[in-house]
């Protein structure tokens, strides 16, 4: 299935273009909760083995994690190897004055997660640390495809967080998207808000950017 870009189009179009990706959307959700807690367990492994021994992830100190949830591939065993080696790691916290950016809270082992905006859990203890200062970000998604396209469930949240990206020459953060390979759908255009991820990495492949 193909998401068409919203550059440029009409009212009418942009409003067609929304709902295909609402579909889109349901559908590699429904893909990725059908997998086995088996199945899971294997491919965060095989996550955890293209990843963890990259020198992008040894190299990188401060680490933006997610915690998985509705069937997302699971980070954990990459965020407990970043803490064994004495990684600073963080998670997303919604912005409490209503703009659609995150923040990011460092986390670490034993303190306790309560759920934030959409059910999703954050820290509420913990030292922030701007956006800009990150070294890694391991980001979630719904869909991709093979040119490192993302597609979001719709609030924009991580590209409004990381939109000077688009506009510097800044190389850091390096923004990764996490997903199951059945998650791979045929073409997403690029919209003029979207920020591009230096690559994706799922329990089969890691997609260059």
């Amino acid at each position: 299935m193909t998401a068409a870009s919203t550059n440029n189009a009409p009212a009418s179009s942009i409003t067609e273009i929304q709902q295909q990706k609402q579909v889109l959307r349901k559908e590699v959700r429904r893909r990725r909760r059908s997998l086995t807690p088996r199945q899971q367990q294997q491919a965060a492994l095989r996550l955890f083995r293209k990843l963890g021994t990259s020198s992008l992830f040894r190299f990188s100190k401060r680490i933006a994690f997610t915690v998985a949830r509705d069937g997302e591939i699971d980070p954990k065993l990459l965020l407990h190897a970043a803490l064994s080696h004495g990684k600073a790691c963080y998670l997303p916290v919604m912005n409490r004055f209503g703009e659609s950016k995150l923040c990011f809270r460092r986390w670490q082992p034993g303190q306790k997660l309560a759920k934030g905006s959409y059910a999703i859990p954050e820290p509420r203890l913990g030292r922030l640390c701007p956006a800009r200062s990150l070294s890694l970000v391991l980001m979630p998604l719904v869909g991709f495809d093979a040119n490192c396209n993302r597609l979001g469930m719709g609030k924009g949240f991580y590209d409004h967080t990381f939109a000077f990206l688009r506009t510097s020459q800044r190389q850091r953060p390096v923004l990764l998207g996490l997903a199951h390979e059945c998650q791979k759908v045929e073409r997403l255009e690029v919209a003029s808000w979207d920020v591009p991820l230096r690559g994706i990495v799922t329990d089969q492949h890691w997609y260059r950017g």
